[in-house]
């Protein structure tokens, strides 16, 4: 069974994104205080959907930026989607619950089968959530907990799903993402060594790791696209020179680096801004 769940992983058809409300500067959650350029957050955020839509060929549905909503160009929290499958989720935050509203919406516009969280005691942001293409990880974390763990689980019950402590870093997936089949990018920090090894002892899988010097540099986004071959979307030079060095070893890899520079001062990473989904078409 597993080959065949593997053979399809990385492949996507569709993205959705957002755009970012002014308000982002002043009002999204930050774990340190930083001014944030809108502006030029703005610019790198269509040089992102540019990669998305231009350069790979994915269908973007980009929905509209809500002032009231200072973290919605955060999509990845607000749902995880495997196969056919759509879980809403329920944010950690309080202030980015309203977030999933618009996410529903266009899930259901996709056809995808919707599973709402409505349990009021869960928590999940899809941050937390790292998909192998043969099971999830699920981090423990600051916005999300057992419960939220319990209902993706549910959700996806094809796959096993086990968590992880995290115990520094707003998510799972801030220090960690996948680089390939098989292949966990990781970042340096004792935490992020930890949770890997504790990724580890938990699968009965052997997954190949790459490590980076920046933790933050480990989120990364990977695709295998027909026409492409696999791609990563990752930092750039300018932002952590040590880290893309590493990357530029992935010889088999069509290697897009993108600035997250503003966005990384609320705690945005490249995989927080795009829900990534394979749609079988429709004979």
């Amino acid at each position: 069974m597993a080959a065949g769940l593997m053979a399809g992983f990385g492949h996507y058809t569709h993205a959705v994104v957002r755009g970012i409300p002014t308000s982002l500067a002043s009002e999204a959650l930050r774990s340190i205080q930083a001014e944030v350029d809108v502006a030029k957050a703005r610019r790198e955020h269509d040089a992102y959907i540019h990669a998305l839509r231009t350069t790979l060929g994915l269908q973007v549905v980009e929905l509209p930026a809500d002032e009231t909503m200072p973290d919605c160009v955060f999509v990845e929290d607000a749902a995880v989607v495997c196969g056919d499958t759509a879980l809403i989720t329920r944010p950690g935050a309080e202030s980015r619950r309203r977030e999933t509203e618009a996410m529903k919406a266009a899930l259901k516009e996709l056809n995808l089968n919707v599973v709402e969280m409505t349990d009021e005691s869960a928590t999940l942001d899809g941050g937390d959530v790292l998909f192998t293409g043969r099971e999830f990880f699920v981090g423990l974390s600051k916005r999300t907990n057992q419960r939220g763990a319990e209902i993706l689980a549910d959700a996806f019950k094809d796959y096993a799903v086990s968590t992880v402590p995290v115990v520094e870093g707003l998510h799972l997936k801030s220090f960690c993402s996948m680089g390939g089949p098989g292949l966990i990018v990781i970042g340096s920090s004792e935490p992020a060594q930890k949770a890997l090894k504790i990724m580890q002892q938990m699968s009965d899988h052997r997954y190949d790791k790459l490590t980076v010097p920046d933790d933050l540099a480990a989120n990364c986004i990977y695709m295998n696209l027909p026409n492409k071959g696999h791609v990563l979307l990752h930092c750039t030079p300018e932002e952590f020179p040590e880290s893309a060095k590493v990357f530029e070893k992935l010889k088999d890899h069509m290697l897009i680096p993108l600035s997250n520079m503003e966005k990384v001062k609320v705690d945005g990473a490249l995989t927080c801004c795009s829900v990534l989904l394979n749609k079988k078409v429709d004979n």
